[in-house]
């Protein structure tokens, strides 16, 4: 670069330089939830293994997993699968050229992080129902 450069403007595109977007965040959340998939699938083989190894073990890893944070994590992983299957079928739909005007994709990314929230709790509730840990009527 010369000495005398003048121009403000940065070299290449940086997050200060543009707005933020829906389907900007949505592109970023679909690669951060296939990460997430990475460790989940982490946590279903440290399950397999431990179910293989024995009663102990198997029941030392369900208290790690029925504990808070371990809740946390099966809850984080359900959304982060939910997210990334309903994201990846707006993205499968890209792929045979629907959804591309600006409204549309809008309108579907709200949709996949809207559905995914409302999908993971309805997965939730019902293994809670399932395993009678709701009740109804008090």
């Amino acid at each position: 670069m010369s000495a005398n450069w003048s121009d403000p403007r940065p070299l290449s595109p940086f997050t200060t330089v543009w707005r933020w977007h829906v389907t900007m965040v949505v592109s970023i959340l679909h690669r951060a939830s296939g990460a997430a998939l990475f460790g989940g699938v982490v946590v279903l083989v440290a399950w397999l293994f431990a179910a293989s190894q024995g009663p102990q073990s198997y029941a030392k890893l369900m208290e790690l997993l029925v504990s808070g944070p371990g809740r946390a994590l099966l809850f984080a992983f359900t959304l982060a699968l939910c997210f990334h299957l309903l994201n990846g079928v707006r993205y499968l739909l890209w792929s045979g050229g629907h959804g591309f005007e600006k409204g549309m994709a809008n309108r579907t990314s709200w949709l996949a992080i809207i559905l995914s929230v409302i999908l993971t709790l309805a997965i939730w509730t019902a293994a809670y129902w399932h395993l009678g840990l709701l009740t109804v009527g008090g």
